[in-house]
C-alpha cells in the first residue's frame, strides 16, 4: 500500500508514525513544500525566549531520522493538484517550479492553515510580521535583539498574540496589543480570570486597546511600518506589528477535490475520511467533535490534530475506530500567571449553543499554614448544566502550577460526569502539593447547594 501525506505539522507527522505503527509494510511519501519538517509553532515563545537555543530543534522529527524509518521524504515539495479518481497528485518543485506527478493508494491531508492578513491599508508595509512557522520564528527573533524596534503592535489577545507580547516585553520593548474583543483571551477565560490577567500585564510594560481594530497601517519613507491607526481614530507608533488575528484553512486548491464548508474546512467523517473514500485529513483544517455539546467545531490545537492524525492512519484500510471527542483543553503562562481551561465558559456558551451555570471560588494552592514563599492564591471556575449537572468546563490559574488539574476535568467531560460525581472523587492530599478537599471537590460541592 502506498500512503502519501501532505504536511508535516502536528497532524502530518502523528498521520507518518501511524501509518509506520499500523501499516509497516505500506511505502510512505512524506510532502512538505517548505525546506524544514515538523516545526512545532507552539514551541516558538520558548525560542523567542532564549529557553530553546536552536531553531532548528522545535521539531518533532528530522529529514535523516524519518528516513532511516524508511520514510520517503519530500521537501520543497508542493502538492498542487489531486486527481482522485486515477489516484494521482501533481507535485512542484518549489526551487526549479518543475512538475512532477505522483501515484497513491491512500492519501492523508495535514494541510493546516495559514495566519490572516488584515485587509487594511499598510498591510504590505515592511516590519508586519505573523508568528506560525519557521521562517517567522526565525524574523521574530532576530527582531527582538533590533535595537530599532522599541515599539512593538501585537494584533490580536488569544495564545498567540499573548506569547508574542510576553515575549518583545521581555526583550524590553514597549508593547500595545489590540484586540475587536472587550477582554483579552475571549475564548478561554471568563472576566474573574482575565481581570487579573490585563493588570498583570499592565504592570509590564503592555498598553491595551481593546475594542477595536486596526483601521490601517502608517508607513515611513522606507518603507516600513511606523505607526497605527486604529478604528477608535486613536494613532501610536509601532516599529513592529506581529498580526496574531487568526487562521484560516489553506483548502482553496482543495475545493474541486473533496467537500469543503462553507467557511473551507474540509469536511471528515469520524474516521477522518473525506467525501473521497481513499482520502483522510487531519488538524487545523478540519473540525472536531466537542465533549461537551456533541456538536463538531473547529478547535485548533496540536493535541486535536495529533489525535486526528493517528485516527486517519488507523482507519486507513477499514473504519477501526472512531476520533475521541475532545473539550479543547490548554494551558498558558503569562508573565507570573499560569491558566489552563477547558469545556464551555460563560463567554463562549452561547457561541457553542450551550446552557450552564458556574460556580468561582479563590482558595490557597496548599494549605494557609505553608508560608507564602510556598503557597498562593488560586482561581477555580466550574461550569455545570443546571438541568441534567453534567460538568461542562472549568478554569484554574495561580502563580504557582495547578494547570493540570484541568486534565481531571477534561477526563470529566469525556466521560459526561456530573458535579455529583466530582463533589467527592478521590484525590490524592499532601501539604507540600495541594489541599485536603482538591479545590475541584470544593467547586463541585459548591454547584451542589447551588442547585439543591
Amino acid at each position: 500500500m502506498k500512503v502519501a501525506v501532505i504536511g508535516s505539522s502536528h497532524g502530518g507527522y502523528e498521520a507518518v508514525r501511524g501509518v509506520l505503527h499500523d501499516f509497516p509494510d505500506a511505502q510512505i511519501d512524506w510532502y512538505e513544500k517548505g525546506d524544514f519538517v515538523s516545526f512545532l509553532s507552539c514551541g516558538m515563545e520558548l525560542y523567542l525566549q532564549g529557553v530553546v537555543k536552536d531553531v532548528n530543534s522545535v521539531s518533532y522529527a528530522t529529514v535523516p531520522g524519518m528516513e532511516a524509518k524508511g520514510v520517503h521524504v519530500h521537501i520543497n515539495s508542493e502538492v498542487t493538484a489531486i486527481d482522485p479518481d486515477a489516484h494521482r497528485m501533481t507535485v512542484v518543485e518549489v526551487q526549479s517550479g518543475r512538475d512532477t506527478t505522483a501515484e497513491y493508494d491512500k492519501l492523508i491531508l495535514a494541510v493546516g492553515a495559514v495566519p490572516f492578513k488584515l485587509p487594511v491599508p499598510g498591510k504590505e508595509l515592511k516590519n508586519v510580521y505573523a508568528m506560525r512557522g519557521r521562517d517567522w520564528a526565525i524574523k521574530l527573533k532576530q527582531a527582538s535583539v533590533d535595537p530599532t524596534i522599541k515599539n512593538v503592535t501585537v494584533v490580536g489577545s488569544g495564545y498567540i498574540g499573548i506569547e508574542a507580547a510576553e515575549s518583545f516585553a521581555k526583550a524590553g520593548m514597549h508593547v500595545t496589543i489590540i484586540d475587536l474583543n472587550p477582554t483579552i483571551l475571549g475564548t478561554y477565560l471568563d472576566s474573574e480570570f482575565t481581570d487579573i490577567l490585563q493588570d498583570e500585564l499592565t504592570a509590564q510594560n503592555v498598553e491595551l486597546r481593546l475594542s477595536q481594530s486596526v483601521k490601517e497601517y502608517v508607513g515611513n519613507d522606507h518603507g516600513a511600518v511606523k505607526s497605527v491607526i486604529s478604528t477608535t481614530g486613536s494613532t501610536w507608533p509601532a516599529d513592529l506589528v506581529i498580526e496574531t488575528a487568526g487562521i484560516r484553512p489553506a483548502t482553496k486548491w482543495l475545493a474541486d477535490v473533496i467537500d469543503l464548508d462553507e467557511h473551507g474546512m474540509i469536511k471528515t467523517n469520524e474516521y477522518q475520511q473525506t467525501s473521497q473514500p481513499d482520502i483522510f485529513a487531519a488538524g487545523d483544517a478540519t473540525e472536531v467533535e466537542f465533549a461537551p455539546t456533541g456538536k463538531k467545531q473547529l478547535i485548533a490545537l496540536a493535541t486535536n490534530a495529533r489525535r486526528q492524525g493517528r485516527s486517519a492512519a488507523y482507519n486507513l484500510e477499514e473504519q477501526r475506530r472512531k476520533t475521541t471527542a475532545v473539550s479543547g483543553s490548554s494551558a498558558l503562562h503569562v508573565f507570573s500567571y499560569k491558566f489552563a481551561s477547558t469545556g464551555v465558559k460563560d463567554v463562549t456558551a452561547a457561541t457553542v449553543g450551550a446552557k450552564i451555570e458556574s460556580v468561582f471560588l479563590k482558595d490557597t494552592v496548599v494549605p494557609p499554614f505553608v508560608p507564602e514563599s510556598h503557597n498562593a492564591p488560586v482561581y477555580f471556575k466550574l461550569s455545570f448544566d443546571p438541568e441534567t449537572r453534567t460538568i461542562m468546563g472549568a478554569q484554574i490559574m495561580s502563580t504557582m502550577d495547578v494547570t493540570a488539574n484541568i486534565n481531571a476535568i477534561s477526563l470529566a467531560l469525556q466521560q459526561h460526569l456530573t458535579i455529583d460525581d466530582l463533589a467527592y472523587a478521590d484525590f490524592f492530599f499532601q501539604p507540600g502539593f495541594d489541599r485536603p478537599w482538591n479545590i475541584m471537590n470544593v467547586a463541585a460541592q459548591k454547584a451542589q447547594d447551588k442547585l439543591d
